[in-house]
């Protein structure tokens, strides 16, 4: 929670929702993610295809004389709700940009597990953004709360988006990507315990020093290519991501969950983003649904669940 910012220099927000704003935002998975050197400014440069999954977190705004955030659900008990939570630096960030005081009462059901390479907290930071966007009554539309969103997580304007797009500088210039339409169906094989981002980071930066990582998967012009067609096989055989080796090289047991999949007829297996979560590629919704449960029944993960995607982002419902 926070204290109220000076009403001399903010304004008390003119609300524009009488009762509680609920949104649901997606996760995120990496279909291309090529991580380049490191900048100025501590950041890789990445060039990534993010693509939004049925994996949902919901927020509920309400208005309140401060702001407050409480939450139910993965990561209860472990998340810090105070001024470090992306919920909360959202709502202010929102705050600012609109010059208003950050109230709200804000309430967090969370499914998306913490520290899994599926974006999570981004997902949260972009549903304060357009819970808070609609309890104000700011009306920024979806491109301006992009902006805002910039600032404080790189996957961030991503999740305001949703759908499939190119991310480029560290992930947070977004451009949607013209698909073919076709929704494809994949399976989310979650790990035991999270994985540190930066720490991974550092394990690719690590492993690149003493040579030891692989060829980069480079450009995505073919992924791009693939994902204009309909045929799960063309699709399965042009994800990529630069992370996994890292993600893997700390955590040697996601071997055996690749493996699994790859045994159950999975298409294709990587590791999402940073980790430690696989995605799986199936051929279709029943296809998906089998590859889930011989996952669960190999022991190699704590829950996997079949999603389809594009889906669209953080949405009022």
């Amino acid at each position: 929670m926070t204290e109220p910012l000076d009403e001399e220099e903010y304004e008390r927000p003119r609300l524009g929702s009488a009762g509680p704003v609920r949104v649901r935002v997606p996760a995120k998975i990496n279909l291309h993610l090529h991580v380049g050197p490191v900048r100025p400014d501590g950041y890789h440069e990445l060039v990534t295809v993010y693509h939004a999954v049925s994996l949902y977190d919901e927020l509920s705004a309400r208005r309140g004389d401060r702001l407050t955030l409480t939450m139910e659900g993965e990561g209860a008990g472990e998340l810090t709700l105070d001024d470090d939570n992306l919920v909360l630096r959202a709502a202010r960030a929102l705050a600012r940009y609109t010059r208003r005081q950050p109230l709200a009462r804000l309430h967090l059901r969370k499914q998306i597990p913490v520290a899994a390479g599926l974006a999570g907290g981004s997902a949260d930071a972009a549903a304060a953004l357009v819970a808070c966007d609609a309890l104000w009554g700011t009306n920024l539309g979806r491109d301006e709360l992009a902006v805002v969103a910039r600032d404080i997580g790189s996957d961030v304007p991503f999740l305001v988006l949703g759908g499939t797009a190119l991310g480029t500088g560290r992930g947070e210039q977004v451009s949607p990507v013209l698909a073919s339409g076709h929704s494809w169906h994949w399976v989310v094989a979650v790990a035991g315990v999270g994985l540190s981002t930066p720490t991974v980071y550092r394990e690719l930066d690590h492993l690149r020093g003493d040579g030891a990582a692989p060829a980069s998967v480079g450009a995505p012009d073919t992924l791009l290519a693939a994902l204009r067609q309909r045929d799960p096989a063309v699709l399965a055989a042009a994800l990529g991501n630069d992370l996994q080796d890292a993600a893997l090289s700390l955590r040697p047991e996601l071997h055996r969950t690749l493996d699994a999949g790859h045994d159950a007829g999975a298409l294709a297996g990587i590791v999402s983003g940073s980790g430690p979560t696989c995605v799986f590629l199936a051929t279709d919704a029943r296809h998906a649904e089998a590859l889930a449960k011989e996952l669960v029944d190999s022991g190699s993960c704590r829950s996997a669940q079949p999603v389809h995607g594009p889906v669209a982002g953080a949405r009022v419902v």
